[in-house]
């Protein structure tokens, strides 16, 4: 399939990957990973001396450590995630069914005043 094939317009007009949401992790892995080998390359050749070959070097360093991080990120993705989950705790719902905070006095639960409150 072209990727033409895969461009389609979106009800806001803009122009979107037609890519299902069942590959988004892969999606969220080729960003992240490009996005943090871009940057991490770029400091890594700050110390080039002209600006060309520092471009030059920024850009091949990048190929490379995007090219090794990938794998890195869409397989340890899922075990961070689960690591993460363990370390956190979900947070209690106030509006969860059952749970209310005390109504201050002269106040009723739907925040109207209370005659003789």
């Amino acid at each position: 399939m072209c990727l033409a094939c895969l461009i389609t317009a979106s009800n806001r007009g803009r122009l979107m990957l037609g890519i299902p949401r069942r590959y988004s992790h892969f999606v969220f892995g080729v960003i992240q990973s490009g996005l943090t080998s871009l940057i991490a390359a770029g400091i890594a050749s700050f110390p080039a001396g002209s600006p060309m070959i520092f471009v030059r070097h920024w850009m091949v360093s990048w190929l490379i450590a995007w090219a090794a991080m990938l794998p890195v990120v869409l397989l340890a993705a899922p075990a961070i995630r689960a690591f993460s989950l363990r370390l956190t705790r979900e947070e209690r719902d106030p509006r969860a069914a059952g749970w209310r905070e005390k109504a201050p006095p002269g106040e009723s639960q739907a925040g109207q005043r209370v005659i003789g409150g």
